[in-house]
């Protein structure tokens, strides 16, 4: 039997027949799936095989192989950093919630998620959440963001789960598809999903005020059935997002600004570091590419996966100042 995984708790995996049941599964053996060294081997979004087993009163199943993945999404393991944990897989679209302080989210953390968002070929829209909480200097910082990333081509949406802003474009840009949400915790990834789908009463919470960090509420990820023919997948927060496995030399690739100038480079392996004529340090000097991006361009390329769950806000805050002067 074929079905569409759920639930990952770790050792047991929630799975929707293709007749619409729901069948708590384990998985048969160890996986070694080819390539992929990961602390998860099964995740929500894989299409599987199974077999079903009756125990007393309870049918059970035994997952047996996980079928060709179009896509998946991943990070570095917190605990294991030479292995990577699959956040999700087979995703038509993430969309990542980003808050500007409450809690922060920064230039940093966006720019590793969307080259790794990147380099996997999935599609990424920007939804800046809370908008109804700005004050003047808030909407400053959130519109200069928006402005940086829509310079690039990145769709941008700004959200209100209180006041349901936005939440109408939200949801048509998820009809028929498989969507992700994900971003720091507390940045309201839950609440937006049941102000979509009130239903569903996803478990909230709100934000510690002596760290200004959110609390973590969704402890796996899980996919939902939406009402307007969509699927989302809510996603437990993420501290800091680790990259997995990039060569230095395909780095800027995943950098869509950079990637339109680097034939434009003197050398073909161009780092864009202290090489001369170097086409993307021309036109970072000429202000037509943001400094926060050649930071976390930087950060990426030498490896500064030790300081990669330590938001560096306050850093990149200033570099987009000095930008704007």
């Amino acid at each position: 039997m074929t079905g569409l995984v759920y639930k990952s708790t770790g050792s047991w995996y929630t799975v929707k027949s293709e007749q619409g049941d729901f069948i708590e599964c384990r998985m048969k053996g160890k996986f070694r799936i080819k390539g992929i060294k990961s602390t998860n081997p099964i995740a929500v979004g894989d299409i599987v095989d199974y077999e079903l087993e009756e125990s007393s009163d309870v049918v059970t199943g035994t997952i047996n192989n996980i079928h060709e993945r179009k896509n998946y999404i991943v990070r570095k393991s917190v605990n294991l950093s030479h292995q990577m944990h699959i956040i999700a897989s087979n995703i038509d679209r993430v969309f990542l919630l980003i808050t500007i302080n409450n809690p922060p989210t920064t230039f940093n953390f966006i720019d590793r998620f969307l080259v790794t968002a990147e380099a996997y070929g999935i599609e990424t829209v920007l939804v800046f959440n809370k908008i109804d909480t700005f004050d003047e200097a808030t909407l400053d910082e959130q519109l200069y963001m928006q402005h940086v990333y829509q310079e690039i081509g990145y769709k941008c949406l700004r959200v209100s789960s209180t006041e349901m802003k936005g939440i109408e474009e939200l949801k048509e840009m998820m009809i028929g598809k498989v969507s992700m949400f994900s971003g720091h915790s507390g940045v309201g990834k839950s609440t937006l999903v049941n102000a979509m789908e009130p239903s569903l009463h996803l478990k909230t919470k709100t934000i510690s005020e002596a760290s200004k960090q959110g609390q973590h509420t969704t402890t796996f990820a899980e996919m939902y059935d939406l009402s307007f023919d969509a699927r989302i997948i809510d996603t437990p927060g993420i501290k800091g997002f680790g990259i997995v496995d990039m060569d230095a030399a395909e780095i800027s690739g995943y950098f869509p600004e950079f990637f339109k100038l680097k034939d434009q480079c003197k050398f073909n392996n161009c780092l864009h570091k202290e090489e001369p004529h170097c086409a993307i340090k021309k036109a970072l000097e000429k202000d037509e590419i943001a400094w926060s991006r050649y930071n976390s361009y930087l950060k990426i390329l030498e490896g500064d996966d030790e300081n990669y769950r330590i938001d560096s806000y306050d850093e990149d805050r200033k570099a987009s100042d000095e930008t704007r002067k």
